[in-house]
């Protein structure tokens, strides 16, 4: 059974930075597809980036120009880099792993707070 354990989260100002983590451990982490969600209080999980296997990035359009996702896929880590972040951004994160054949696999999750 693999495990993937998120860090990095915590209590920010309004226009700070926060940069998320997801290590990996018991999977083959180079074929996933790799995914942050959110679920901020009281309401759905949404996505908020992904990276594919080969890189392809893609992310939900409030995030665009503040959030980078990156994978190391040596170190089987996948980050967030969250800059100009915003209330709104407050909310547990989540990292997924996801492929067609294999499934999904999450996080426990890990609380990011924007409040000043």
């Amino acid at each position: 059974q693999g495990q993937l354990v998120e860090s990095g989260g915590g209590l920010v100002q309004p226009g700070g930075s926060l940069r998320l983590s997801c290590a990996a451990s018991g999977y083959v982490f180079s074929i996933f597809a790799v995914g942050w969600y959110r679920q901020p209080p009281g309401k759905e999980r949404e996505l908020v980036a992904s990276v594919t296997p080969d890189g392809g990035t893609n992310y939900e359009d409030s995030v665009k120009g503040r959030f980078t996702i990156s994978r190391d896929n040596a170190k089987n880590t996948v980050y967030l880099q969250m800059n100009s972040l915003k209330p709104e951004d407050t909310a547990v994160y989540y990292c997924n792993l996801k492929d067609a054949i294999l499934g999904d696999f999450w996080g426990q999750g890990t609380q990011v707070t924007v409040s000043s």
